[in-house]
């Protein structure tokens, strides 16, 4: 996975959700927008404060959680 700068996660801002840049702002978020239709230009005027290479890097990380594998743990 690529050195992602623009994702961050804190417990005192959304939860300790993944966020863009530390804002409160979650990858959920973006990917649910453009999940239902909505383009970068949508994302951007409704988030003024967000850059496009959020919005890729959002989706970038959304794509590589969902190819993770989780591998179960034995009980010792």
């Amino acid at each position: 996975m690529q050195n992602l700068t623009r994702i961050t996660r804190n417990p005192e801002v959304m939860g300790g959700k993944p966020c863009i840049r530390g804002m409160r702002v979650t990858v959920g978020t973006i990917v649910g927008l453009m999940a239902s239709g909505h383009s970068n230009s949508d994302i951007l005027k409704a988030y003024p404060y967000l850059e496009e290479a959020d919005i890729y890097e959002a989706l970038a990380y959304a794509a590589w959680r969902a190819e993770e594998i989780e591998v179960p743990l034995q009980s010792a």
